[in-house]
């Protein structure tokens, strides 16, 4: 096992094909006796210096003592990085350690990372667009075959502290109590919160696996995304973030509500914020559909732009379009006669989200 103190520490750890520790302690040993100052000729006096100001990205930046990647490398062949950070700096807020395998188990058994900071930053987790910060990450990872740069592995991220024990707990077994060290998760709502672009969401529990490449984040899910007309605001089951495919999605009874009035629901909404969309997909338990006012529509896929607050419908293959308007015009469309794309009237963005062929 590796335990490291955070005080006066320094460390950038990327567990691939070599572990590289950078320790930097700035420590005078007491035996030395300090050398006077050679006497010099008065300087003229100069105006004093300008202290640079340090904005909190800067800060956090500095603050971190401990990286780890997990490398996941897709059926593109494209390399995908997933990027652990502790942003503390003392063990008085948290700690950071891994426990490496034990004598007795096999040669290839992973390593167990262990991250906990209660203070501001927390740990950040970097996947793809999304931003998270949570109390507590434990991060296994595989060990990496010869020849690769790192490798892949699985994170369970909470709420919940960790600590270093005086002695390993007698009768216990696990990993971590053989290490002495204590992981205590306690999953609660609006501790993992999620940050991507202007749009902030808050669920209670992450879990990446690289079975299948998805890190789940359990909710219920609560988001806003700031506006220049009103925050966008909305709900749903979970986050799904796809990380070979590079997309993020809310899963189960999603609800997009803006301050002008519309409110969209699907099953399933892939949101991406750096290009302003929401493409709601409608499922047999919950087709899309987005209503103002008086005005509503419904559609196999619904293009929302964020920025804008206006929607454009598309026909699922096979599916119907269908509108309500408050001026008594019903327009239920069959599979044959349907047009691929039906704005919601009256806001037809002047260049609606284009849909990847």
């Amino acid at each position: 096992m590796k335990r490291l103190p955070a005080a006066g520490l320094c460390l950038t750890l990327v567990l691939g094909a070599a572990l590289t520790w950078g320790v930097n302690v700035g420590a005078q040993s007491t035996d030395q006796v300090p050398t006077p100052a050679p006497t010099t000729e008065p300087q003229p006096v100069s105006d004093p210096p300008v202290t640079p100001v340090t904005t909190p990205t800067e800060a956090a930046d500095e603050a971190e003592n401990a990286t780890l990647e997990l490398i996941r490398k897709g059926d593109d062949g494209k390399e995908r990085r997933i990027r652990v950070v502790r942003t503390g700096t003392t063990d008085a807020t948290g700690i950071f350690t891994i426990c490496s395998r034990q004598d007795d188990e096999p040669e290839d058994a992973p390593s167990l990372a262990v991250f906990s900071e209660t203070g501001t930053g927390g740990i950040q987790i970097t996947i793809d667009q999304n931003v998270i910060r949570v109390p507590l990450a434990l991060v296994t990872q595989k060990d990496v075959p010869e020849g690769q740069e790192g490798s892949d592995g699985r994170i369970e991220a909470s709420a919940g502290t960790a600590r270093f024990l005086d002695n390993p707990p007698e009768g216990k077994t696990d990993r971590l109590s053989r290490c002495a060290v204590e992981a205590t998760p306690a999953p609660t709502q609006g501790t993992v919160r999620v940050t991507q672009g202007k749009t902030e969401l808050t669920g209670q529990k992450l879990v990446y696996d690289e079975t299948d490449g998805i890190a789940r984040i359990d909710g219920p899910i609560v988001f806003s995304r700031a506006n220049t007309d009103g925050p966008l605001t909305g709900s749903s089951q979970r986050i799904e973030v796809d990380v070979d495919a590079e997309k993020t999605v809310l899963v189960g009874n999603v609800t997009l509500t803006s301050k002008g009035g519309r409110v969209s629901k699907a099953g399933r909404v892939e949101y991406d914020d750096a290009a302003n969309v929401a493409r709601l997909i409608g499922t047999p338990e919950q087709p899309a559909e987005s209503v103002q006012g008086g005005d509503t529509l419904r559609a196999g896929v619904i293009l929302y732009d964020l920025d804008r607050n206006e929607v454009v419908a598309r026909k699922a293959e096979g599916g119907t379009i269908t509108g309500e308007f408050q001026d008594g015009e019903a327009s239920p469309d069959t599979p044959e006669t349907a047009p691929a794309e039906v704005p919601v009237r009256p806001t037809l963005p002047v260049n609606p989200p284009q849909e990847e062929p």
